[in-house]
């Protein structure tokens, strides 16, 4: 594996996969060039014509929402070029992606080319989601065949973890197992080694089940409001559910993909009857044919209507009468007794033993997902590892068929599934017969092994050495300390870990005295301490509820005493003599921001939304995130000489007045919320794993605080200019008359206050200002009215 290495690429194809491809190696730092086809008739001397494909797609792709790149910053790693006048790059490349038109004798004439001028090490690989891959590179050398696999990718790259490693039996074994560790820690990617079977596992399983779905849903006269209100989250789905899935994937693809599969799996007799079902597919043919594409052409299963008031709405089809209708709110008891469950396995024992229309469907389609699975075993993998994973990771449900399965009861859910004519493969019956009686190995709520049909036991789920993984350390008495908000861990080699517990960990009294005591801990015991968790969220910011409650009853000392201990936490971090690694992830709002802002060294996920947001609260940041502001983004400016203030401080002042949230960690660079030195990690997964790695990088190299620093406040002239500019934005109605009264807070804090002149001041006269602001607008009626709102109904008010 140490011979290969990916210093840069090339994409093969800039339609909607190629180019988020493309993108997606950008944000991991890779050097790429995008290629595709030159125009028909596009003479040789104009460049741009004859680029003209591949710098559309490139821009459909930067301009495509969610963002492909995780920072504009980013788009410089990418050049754009044709496979005419560039293919020489190919040369160069160590990883060549292929990602054109699913078309094997087209496929095949560019793995010739390829294959002529490629380096020896060279990897390539298709992103084909339905060719074997064997097939694509049959005509080529046997080096090339050694260094060919399928690597199939689920769109949009960015955000789908799931990346389906398809060697051949020709791969070079190191080959394979690199590509899986790049595309584990450098893309951050969950890796399903796949064997080379018809559309592989992720969408071999998804149209599987799907055209039984749609076929059921048919047979049965389901409407789509029906359909979308139940199989959304309360069987562990997005919200996106059924037909809001096809309309973002595109009814065109979905017929595609179909009828592409249909004749490669003659012999799955489970599916075939379905994906060949006259209803279903009269019905999504008909669709495309009328060009009810789905979102890309506004009308799908849903079209949008603007009511007479303006209102938008989404009409669904009337699946009998292919006509869209006002939206309905189907109702059902099961799911009355269902939806309050807080997990998976509750509510689908609900479902299972319920008999309306909703709990009926539900079952139909968890049973008959059992069965399609479980009979796919050993043509597509010999355990249900690789299925599970592929379904949590390609689809973003909550867990996978098996890993369901398992919480309802192997042995009792067989009986069912015969009883209502969904019997499971036989392999499933002689592993209970056995003694197996899960398809895991559990330990406490991890799994350590799964059953392999094959060897007919279980065996070992490996993983990376040295991942950090808090639930086996608690199972292993590693924790030093905890409390209801937070907990303090060993996680070996001298380095500490607080994990935050509360609800969207927001920040209290607990949290704040549990990393007090870590870092007190810290500087007699550890090389280091790390702040993180596994949570989705790393912490939505202070606990709204306690602070409007407490100014509600007028309990000013008390607000006034857990501002400035958040305030005095996150100085004693920023100053700690120990390396203080904060790990953030997913939402970092508020409180969490500051903290984060206050770690000797970040390292964060990549996907890290991360900001300011507590004028939507309706007051400024007061745990030092003002300050932090003003420090990194006015003080580097009014270092130069003759420097002017207003540039700084209008970017900090729009930055934290608008609430700004950075949609990726390398976009809060762009914010100055993160630091050069601070790194991003891609992989979710590995991420408490490098924060650790990060400790101890730090203390191994003398590591030490720094200096404390003055901040440039620039006194009653700025002050005047940014009153000035609020006073506009909303004589403009840009603002409303409180974000007036606000903004004039957050100015004054920014400037210093009352100065008569420019001057530093230290970090705490900013603090005590920051305090000053916060506690007066919590006394508000119109902030309180704010809070309230974010609390009931999670949106922002603008009052």
């Amino acid at each position: 594996m140490q011979n290969y290495h990916v210093h840069n690429a090339v994409v093969i194809g800039a339609g909607t996969m190629g180019a988020a491809l493309a993108a997606h190696l950008a944000n991991a730092g890779v050097p790429v060039t995008l290629l595709d086809i030159v125009p028909k008739d596009a003479p040789a001397s104009d460049k741009g014509g004859r680029n003209k494909i591949v710098n559309e797609g490139w821009e459909r792709c930067i301009k495509a929402r969610p963002a492909n790149l995780m920072s504009s910053d980013l788009a410089t790693f990418v050049k754009l070029g044709n496979l005419e006048d560039d293919f020489d790059v190919i040369a160069k490349a160590d990883w060549i992606i292929e990602a054109i038109i699913e078309r094997l004798d087209i496929k095949r004439q560019l793995m010739a080319r390829i294959d002529k001028v490629r380096k020896p090490e060279a990897i390539i690989s298709t992103n084909t989601s339905g060719i074997p891959v064997k097939d694509i590179a049959a005509e080529c050398s046997q080096g090339f065949k050694q260094h060919f696999l399928g690597t199939h990718f689920f769109n949009p790259p960015r955000y789908l973890k799931l990346l389906e490693v398809i060697p051949t039996a020709d791969t070079l074994k190191e080959v394979t197992e690199f590509i899986a560790w790049f595309g584990e820690y450098r893309l951050g990617k969950g890796i399903v080694l796949c064997k080379d079977t018809p559309n592989f596992i992720g969408n071999r399983v998804a149209f599987g089940t799907a055209a039984f779905a749609m076929n059921y849903f048919l047979e049965n006269n389901y409407t789509v409001d029906e359909v979308d209100a139940l199989t959304g989250p309360l069987m562990g789905h997005p919200k996106t559910a059924t037909f809001r899935l096809i309309d973002l994937v595109g009814v065109d693809v979905w017929e595609h993909v179909g009828k592409n599969l249909a004749p490669l799996i003659q012999h799955d007799k489970l599916a075939l009857k379905y994906l060949e079902a006259e209803g279903a597919n009269n019905l999504i043919h008909t669709m495309v044919e009328r060009g009810w594409l789905g979102n890309k052409t506004k009308v799908g299963f849903y079209k949008e209507v603007r009511t007479e008031d303006g209102k938008k709405e989404f009409w669904p089809l009337d699946l009998q009468k292919l006509e869209h209708i006002p939206p309905t709110k189907p109702r059902f008891d099961s799911v009355g007794k269902a939806k309050d469950l807080a997990t998976l396995g509750e509510r689908l024992k609900v479902f299972l033993a319920e008999s309306d229309r909703g709990a009926q469907l539900i079952r139909a389609l968890t049973l008959q997902g059992f069965q399609y699975s479980a009979s796919l075993i050993p043509e597509v993998a010999d355990t249900p590892n690789p299925i599970d994973d592929a379904v949590r990771w390609g689809f973003m449900h909550d867990s996978g068929p098996f890993e369901i399965w398992d919480m309802l009861g192997v042995a009792e859910t067989v009986e069912q599934m015969k009883a209502e004519g969904f019997a499971p493969a036989e392999w499933v019956v002689t592993m209970l017969k056995s003694g197996c009686t899960s398809f895991y190995h559990y330990e406490g709520d991890s799994k350590v092994g799964v059953y392999d049909v094959v060897k007919k036991s279980y065996v070992p789920i490996t993983r990376a050495p040295g991942l950090v993984i808090l639930s086996e350390l608690k199972r292993a008495k590693k924790v030093i300390s905890e409390n209801a908000g937070a907990s303090l861990y060993d996680i070996g080699d001298g380095v500490a870990l607080v994990e935050f517990h509360t609800k969207m960990n927001a920040l209290d009294a607990d949290i704040i005295g549990l990393v007090n005591e870590a870092l007190d801990r810290v500087e007699r015991d550890f090389a280091g301490l790390v702040v993180g968790n596994e949570a989705d969220n790393f912490s939505a910011g202070a606990n709204l509820f306690m602070i409007v409650v407490a100014a509600q009853q007028g309990m000013w000392e008390m607000l006034k005493q857990a501002v400035a201990a958040l305030q005095n936490l996150n100085m004693r971090m920023r100053y700690s003599a120990r390396p203080v690694v904060v790990a953030p992830a997913g939402l970092t709002l508020g409180g969490g921001c500051e903290i984060t802002m206050h770690a000797s060294r970040v390292v964060a996920a990549a996907e890290t939304y991360i900001g300011l947001v507590e004028l939507g609260a309706g007051v400024i940041p007061a745990g030092g995130g003002t300050k932090e502001m003003m420090r990194r983004i006015l003080n580097p400016l009014m270092r130069v000489p003759s420097a002017e203030a207003l540039p700084g401080l209008m970017k900090v002042f729009e930055q934290i007045g608008q609430a700004k949230v950075a949609t990726s960690a390398e976009e809060a660079r762009q914010f100055a919320i993160l630091g050069p030195a601070d790194r991003v990690v891609l992989s979710r997964d590995h991420l408490l794993t490098e924060a650790k790695k990060e400790v101890l990088h730090m203390a191994a190299t003398g590591f030490k605080p720094p200096a404390p620093e003055m901040v440039y406040a620039a006194g009653r002239d700025a002050l005047a200019a940014l009153r000035v500019g609020a006073w506009s934005f909303k004589e403009g109605k840009y603002i409303t008359e409180y974000e007036g009264v606000m903004a004039a807070k957050l100015a004054n804090v920014m400037t210093g206050g009352d100065l008569s002149r420019p001057t530093w001041v230290s970090e705490q006269y900013i603090l005590d200002l920051e305090r000053e602001a916060f506690l007066s607008l919590c006394g508000e009626q119109k902030t309180q009215e704010r809070m309230w709102s974010l609390l009931n109904t999670g949106k922002p008010l603008r009052n």
